[in-house]
C-alpha cells in the first residue's frame, strides 16, 4: 500500500499552532494517518472508533482532513469506500442537489 501523505489540517481548529519550519506533532500525524486509513478501509465502525479514539469530531474530520492531497470524502470515494465517504459527507451537512429534470422527466 502506498504511503499516505497528509496536507495541513487547519491548525487553529485543532487547537495548536505550527510554524513553517517545525514538523507536525507525531501524535497528530499518527492520528491523521489512522483516520485516512480507516476511511479508506470502508469500515464505518472502525473509522468512527478511530475518530473518537483521537478525540476528534466527525464534522471537523469531514471538513478539514486531507489525505494524499484530496479531501477525505473524495479520498474515500476514490478508494471505493462509499460507506465511509457517504457518512462523512452527511457530517458536512449543507444542502443536497436534486436533478429535477431527471425526477420529473416527461416522455412524448
Amino acid at each position: 500500500m502506498k504511503a499516505l501523505t497528509l496536507a495541513a489540517v487547519m491548525a487553529t481548529s485543532m487547537g495548536f499552532t505550527m510554524n513553517a519550519t517545525a514538523g507536525m506533532d507525531p501524535y497528530l500525524e499518527n492520528a491523521l494517518i489512522q483516520v485516512c486509513k480507516s476511511a479508506q478501509a470502508d469500515d464505518l465502525g472502525d473509522m468512527r472508533r478511530t475518530i473518537k479514539g483521537y478525540h476528534l469530531k466527525e464534522k471537523t474530520v469531514a471538513a478539514k482532513v486531507v489525505c494524499n492531497g484530496e479531501n477525505i470524502v473524495n479520498f474515500a470515494e476514490n478508494a471505493g469506500a462509499y460507506n465511509t465517504a457517504s457518512h462523512l459527507q452527511e457530517r458536512l451537512g449543507g444542502s443536497e442537489i436534486t436533478d429535477l429534470a431527471n425526477v420529473y422527466a416527461v416522455n412524448f
